[in-house]
């Protein structure tokens, strides 16, 4: 068995360490497709605190410094939000008392708009004069780029020596490059447009402002990304605005609209699908959800399916882009580096230069053991909400192979229960939705050993399984099917004789390598309410353990119950409460009737967020008990936006009132939590 040294050492580079950001800057958030950054409520990107602010492109910072200042001081906040939409930071700013040349603090009004779009960062400064008098100034922006990985921002310390990087400056622009040590050139152009004279010193751009009374002017600059790959379009500003807007009434059409008659479950779910809509990216095989900003501002595999399973019954068009881009990331032969197999789902992918170089395993990394069942559910339920037969018949060799995947590799031991075993060096030891190195473990507190069998994998398996005998049904291979509800029902007996533990109330949290229960009661258990595998009896007690106050906050289920040993409500994974973890069990608990506990769920999560700025979901938060008129308790590198925790609402709302979409009848069909199981009330669209 490995000691706890052991796996830390194996594990720690891919931990984000608290050391990554501050949680006492209140970062605002950009964000367009491989582009994002994190600026203060000033607008500002500057080296305070642990210095995670930035522009990312592609996996890399471009842009490390920009910082304004009139007449070389800071100006004072007047307020500072990203609009509602998330696609500006809008900033009021004015001047302190300038002594200089004798302005008085509060006479100029500095406005500032950015935004990201198309790989391109845009401001607008706006500077209008309230004073009487004529006045002189000089407003300097301060740019650096450092040009580091995401992966050394988070804390990995690098081995090797990168590369310097050059600069170079006209009369109105900067320029910074910088070599990759995997020989990509990546390359940032800083623009400027002002009608005041403009000049340059060092990496500092100066506009020297003369503005009469009551008189507005405006300075415009533009940031290019380049890389070997691609460059940015040279866009105006105005321009750029309004492909916004078009942008956004696009994306809008994949959404239905949802309103209620209160006025704060509205902004939740308005917040939420604002977000989803901001980290929805646009590529070759239609829109992905990157999972989140900034950590993961790219596809997973899990991420991905588990959103698009969240708002399958508003937006399923997602999922069938979900289900495309995937098919064609999937693995096609054996790459241990890469824990690569046949027919497996995508883990991860990554761009930037230390994944290109290979300091970090996640270019197209497959180290995940559920990510290929979701695949398959996912397929399934698309189906079952849309009978869009056109694109499971385009994606069947894919799922067809995904099911080989599970029978030749997934169930390593021949058990009938998936296992995993990283095989990549330095691949994540732990491959579950819970991949922290010490998220699985005894009852005594000690790590398990791998192989190990999960039990919400063995539910998505079954699922898996479920779903695809139906597709395989109507594509008219029988006999395929047949087999596949065999081996469904043949699992779950198997799954309910060796996870259920009777003195717990709750199934297992795993099997180790030697089928040695790891008898903790965790969140786990809860997603195989989700999947169908439970049985009704178990069912029953398991609603009421997820429930209980040692596992239950008040806002949220735990991922581990406080009887633990190694429960710490500030861990990561061991006791903390995950938004999209709850919204699968509350979806799940629905699944069996038990409304009640369910609708607990929802008011918990619902009440988080009113503490919570801007009502967004994290990624995470802390798993203390909820106090009376305070707020959840943040966690420092929770990932906000995130997009399976904006899209929890959607998928507990649909368990609230137990709603289902008959795509034949093109009927909507609620169940009332508080009524008889058989009662139905539809919906017909007009």
């Amino acid at each position: 068995m490995k000691t706890l040294d052991q796996t830390m050492a194996e594990t720690k580079d891919f931990h984000i360490s608290p050391d990554a950001v501050n949680i006492d800057e209140r970062n605002q958030v950009l964000n367009h497709y491989n582009t994002f950054g994190l600026f203060d409520r000033f607008g500002n990107i500057t080296s305070a605190g642990k210095k995670v602010q930035g522009i990312y492109h592609d996996g890399t910072r471009f842009i490390s410094k920009l910082v304004l200042t009139i007449n070389g001081k800071k100006p004072l906040l007047l307020s500072g939000a990203v609009k509602e939409d998330n696609e500006m930071l809008s900033t009021d700013l004015t001047n302190p008392f300038l002594d200089d040349c004798q302005v008085l603090e509060n006479t100029l009004h500095l406005s500032r708009t950015q935004f990201i779009h198309n790989k391109v960062f845009y401001e607008q400064i706006t500077c209008k004069n309230y004073g009487n008098e004529p006045c002189k100034f000089d407003i300097a922006i301060a740019f650096d780029g450092d040009f580091k990985d995401i992966f050394e921002i988070r804390g990995i310390n690098r081995q090797v020596t990168p590369n310097d990087i050059e600069s170079g400056f006209g009369e109105n622009k900067i320029h910074l490059k910088y070599l990759g040590l995997d020989d990509i050139l990546r390359e940032t152009e800083i623009i400027v447009s002002s009608p005041a004279p403009v000049y340059v010193v060092e990496k500092v751009l100066h506009c020297e402002v003369s503005i009469l009374p009551k008189q507005e002017i405006q300075i415009t600059y533009n940031i290019y990304f380049k890389t070997a790959y691609e460059k940015a379009r040279d866009i105006a500003y105005n321009l750029a605005k309004e492909s916004i807007g078009e942008d956004l009434a696009r994306t809008r059409k994949l959404f239905a609209n949802i309103y209620t008659s209160n006025s704060q479950f509205n902004h939740w779910i308005n917040r939420s699908k604002a977000d989803l809509l901001s980290l929805l990216t646009e590529t070759e095989y239609g829109y992905y959800p990157y999972a989140g900003v900034p950590w993961y501002n790219t596809a997973f595999g899990r991420d991905g399916i588990i959103t698009a399973m969240e708002i399958l019954w508003i937006a399923p068009s997602v999922a069938r882009d979900v289900l495309i881009f995937l098919a064609k990331k999937q693995a096609l032969s054996l790459i241990p580096e890469k824990d690569a197999e046949p027919g497996k789902i995508l883990h991860e992918m990554r761009t930037g230069e230390m994944a290109n170089t290979g300091e970090i395993p996640f270019n197209e990394y497959y180290g995940t053991i559920d990510a290929t069942p979701l695949f398959i559910m996912l397929a399934g339920m698309y189906y079952e909400r849309t009978g869009d037969s056109e694109t499971i018949v385009k994606i069947w060799p894919n799922i067809k192979a995904a099911l080989v995947w599970i029978d030749e590799y997934g169930d390593l031991d021949g058990d009938g229960f998936v296992e995993y075993k990283h095989k990549a060096k330095n691949g994540l030891t732990n491959q579950g939705w819970k991949d922290s190195f010490d998220s699985v473990m005894y009852e005594n507190g000690d790590l398990a050993e791998p192989p190990i069998a999960l039990c919400e994998v063995q539910g998505y398996v079954y699922s898996a399984k479920v779903h695809a005998a139906t597709l395989a049904d109507i594509l008219g291979e029988k006999e395929f099917a047949l087999r596949l509800i065999n081996d469904a029902t043949a699992l779950k007996i198997n799954f309910n004789d060796k996870f259920w533990d009777e003195k717990l109330n709750c199934y297992i949290l795993a099997l180790d390598a030697g089928k040695q229960p790891c008898r903790v009661v965790s969140s786990n258990a809860g997603h195989c309410l989700f999947t169908g595998i439970a049985t009704e009896e178990k069912a029953r007690k398991l609603a009421d353990t997820l429930l209980s106050p040692d596992m239950f906050t008040g806002w949220g289920i735990r991922t581990l119950s406080v009887r633990e040993a190694r429960y710490n409500p500030m861990s990561y994974h061991n006791g903390s409460v995950w938004p999209h973890d709850n919204a699968l069990i509350a979806y799940g608990l629905s699944l069996y009737g038990f409304q009640e506990h369910a609708l607990k769920i929802m008011q918990g999560l619902f009440d988080a967020g009113l503490f919570i700025e801007l009502q967004r979901l994290p990624e995470l938060f802390c798993g203390f008990e909820r106090r009376r008129g305070e707020g959840p308790t943040d966690y420092p590198v929770a990932c906000s936006p995130q997009a399976w925790s904006v899209g929890a609402v959607f998928i507990m709302l649909q368990a609230c009132f137990r709603g289902t979409i008959d795509h034949v009848q093109k009927q909507f069909c609620l169940t009332s939590p508080y009524c008889h199981p058989t009662l139905n009330r539809c919906i017909y669209p007009t």
